[in-house]
């Protein structure tokens, strides 16, 4: 993690909105991402094109390092749903996460999102800190819920997803 940290002050992040010639990047980046979910690489390239304002990439020396995809939701935009958040393994432990989060946050198409939502396993303990402390950051009240389950929807091949929500209280006063 020392490593990681001097490489990150060394060199900050570019942190931009990704095209569709990243997608095979972003691809390999979530392959090395364990306990992510595989998407196919056509996937990873649609959220390139026709997602690329809900999602960021960073970049260190031309590599891929971070990659956020999400999206608003189609019938509550003031709700951004966060996808998938990978951080290469040379940049974990940078807070290059939040910085994704927080970067995303901070563009015009978001900015009445009053909640950030995303769904995380149970075992998944690297994406439950990072949101936690996304949440405290920005001081949000987290929760979650079961969403989708283990055997309804996921015929017992995958563990049961969470829903969690992050109600953002200062961009909720700036609403009000």
């Amino acid at each position: 993690m020392r490593h990681a940290m001097e490489m990150f002050r060394k060199a900050l992040p570019t942190l931009r909105k990704p095209s569709s010639e990243d997608g095979a990047a972003i691809w390999e980046l979530i392959q090395a991402c364990k306990p992510l979910d595989e998407n196919s690489m056509y996937c990873n390239l649609i959220q390139c094109d026709h997602f690329r304002d809900t999602c960021i990439v960073a970049e260190m020396g031309g590599e891929v390092v971070g990659w956020v995809s999400g999206y608003l939701l189609p019938d509550d935009p003031e709700t951004l749903f966060v996808w998938q958040v990978a951080v290469s393994e040379k940049a974990r432990g940078t807070g290059l996460g939040t910085l994704m989060l927080r970067g995303l946050l901070s563009r015009d198409v978001c900015k009445d999102v009053t909640r950030v939502q995303t769904t995380i396993t149970r075992d998944n303990a690297g994406s439950w800190a990072l949101f936690r402390k996304f949440s405290d950051l920005n001081d949000g009240a987290l929760s979650s819920t079961p969403y989708f389950s283990k055997s309804l929807h996921f015929n017992d091949l995958h563990d049961t997803e969470y829903m969690v929500t992050i109600a953002m209280k200062e961009r909720m006063k700036k609403a009000a």
